[in-house]
């Protein structure tokens, strides 16, 4: 654990407004859970690419419902605050 303290307490970088979103696994546990039930409903893939078309749409659409709901899980402007940030930054994706 003492190895792992600054991985584990790296959501105290974030804004005060999401920490208590960010302990919470809640939203990732359904989102699991409707990949699992829409994956079970085709039951066989015809190859690896059927299954990344399908989750892809699945996140897409759920990226889609977090950004337009009312009280949205983020607001885009304390993200904004930490966008910066290279202790919280995300690595360049590279091709």
């Amino acid at each position: 654990m003492g190895n792992a303290e600054e991985d584990v307490l790296a959501y105290m970088t974030f804004p005060k407004e999401h920490r208590a979103k960010l302990r919470s696994t809640n939203p990732i546990e359904r989102l699991n859970g409707e990949i699992k039930r829409r994956t079970e409903v085709v039951g066989i893939f015809p190859n690896d690419q059927a299954i990344v078309r399908l989750t892809g749409a699945l996140l897409l659409e759920q990226n889609d419902e977090w950004a337009v709901q009312r009280a949205r899980y983020t607001a885009p402007e304390t993200i904004e605050q930490i966008g910066n940030d290279p202790i919280v930054s995300l690595p360049a994706v590279t091709n």
